[in-house]
């Protein structure tokens, strides 16, 4: 087996701004297994965390596990041995998608073929990251007018406070009305409980489906004091990264938002969706800074999750790959083996 890699700028159409920051783009890190004639590619959206946060650091590690020798291991041998060496889990999830990708190509079947995965029938949310209403106004329709767009992902948990992420929202469920779209919202961690307990009634009585990651990851203990009088299904993202951390919170959430860079790829993905089924949970997948590459891996095992959010590639300029496209609001695997993304020419 040999592994090849190259890093690629990915720069945003529309910057995104989340509790955390803004984010324009990113330089992502795209590993090729070479394998049996056949060469199967994963990517890496960079992370804050040592040797994940930077391609170069990524590929470092990367190699030094590839000479430690797992040439004639299985991917679930290869992911549990990198997880041992120290391998971070957006720089795993790249080679773990790459593994997938070429056994899948090998075997002359689409990834969710090869999973045993039906193909998905849950459109895609689109993000809307924390902007001042006037940018609302305008962003609002070049989402909505003319496309597939069924889901609105608003990001909330503004620092300056839950009265303007109220001024923002009321703004986009203005703007939304006349369309046929529904609406969800992210707070990625920045809301206290008493914003918690106040913005959840406050949003469901503006028809939100759900609310992911109300509070901040390590405050997981203060899930009760918002949990049993919820007047909407809360979910999980920063809060649960593995299949282990499912045990721990299960009884104050109603689902887990999983990640590809989060927990590693494909392979502990599909460990999640069963460990959330087991207690009972439902499941979303979602997305970082990714092209096409990780997209299409995702959503070759999106066909039995509840929530999708994979638009990260739909606001590229541009997408360096194609691969799942958007039909009907639905990112829909394509029929070529693998993942089925690939460089555009």
């Amino acid at each position: 087996m040999k592994i090849t890699y190259e890093s690629k700028h990915l720069k945003k159409r529309f910057p995104l701004r989340i509790s955390r920051g803004l984010i324009t783009g990113s330089d992502n890190l795209f590993v090729q297994v070479h394998s049996s004639g056949v060469t199967g590619i994963g990517e890496m959206a960079p992370g804050k965390i040592k040797n994940a946060d930077t391609p170069a650091a990524a590929q470092k590690i990367l190699e030094a596990f590839h000479d430690s020798g797992i040439d004639d291991l299985s991917i679930t041998e290869i992911h549990a041995r990198a997880l041992e060496f120290g391998v971070p889990h957006a720089a795993l999830a790249a080679l773990d998608i790459a593994l997938w990708d070429a056994k899948a190509k090998q075997a002359g079947m689409p990834l969710h073929q090869l999973l045993g995965m039906p193909l998905p029938r849950v459109p895609t949310s689109v993000t809307i990251g924390i902007n001042p209403p006037e940018v609302i106004r305008e962003r609002v329709p070049l989402l909505l007018e003319g496309t597939d767009v069924k889901s609105l992902k608003i990001k909330l948990g503004s620092t300056e406070g839950i009265e303007a992420d109220q001024e923002m929202f009321s703004q986009v469920y203005e703007s939304t009305r006349g369309y046929d779209v529904q609406l969800r919202v992210d707070a990625n961690g920045g809301w206290t409980v008493s914003d918690a307990n106040e913005m959840i009634p406050w949003l469901r009585d503006r028809d939100v489906d759900y609310v992911e990651q109300p509070l901040v990851a390590g405050q997981e203990e203060d899930l009760e004091a918002i949990f049993h009088n919820r007047a909407l299904p809360i979910y999980l993202d920063e809060s649960c990264r593995m299949s282990t951390d499912i045990a721990k919170w299960y009884q104050y959430v109603d689902g887990v938002n999983m990640k590809l860079m989060k927990c590693g790829g494909i392979t502990e993905a599909l460990r999640i969706i069963a460990t959330a089924k087991a207690f009972g949970l439902k499941t979303m997948i979602g997305c970082m800074g990714e092209s096409s590459v990780s997209i299409s891996a995702a959503a070759a095992i999106s066909g039995c999750i509840d929530h999708i959010d994979l638009d990260s590639h739909l606001n590229l300029d541009p997408d360096p790959y194609t691969g799942a496209s958007m039909i009907d609001g639905i990112i829909t695997p394509t029929d070529r083996s693998g993942h089925g993304a690939i460089l555009k020419s």
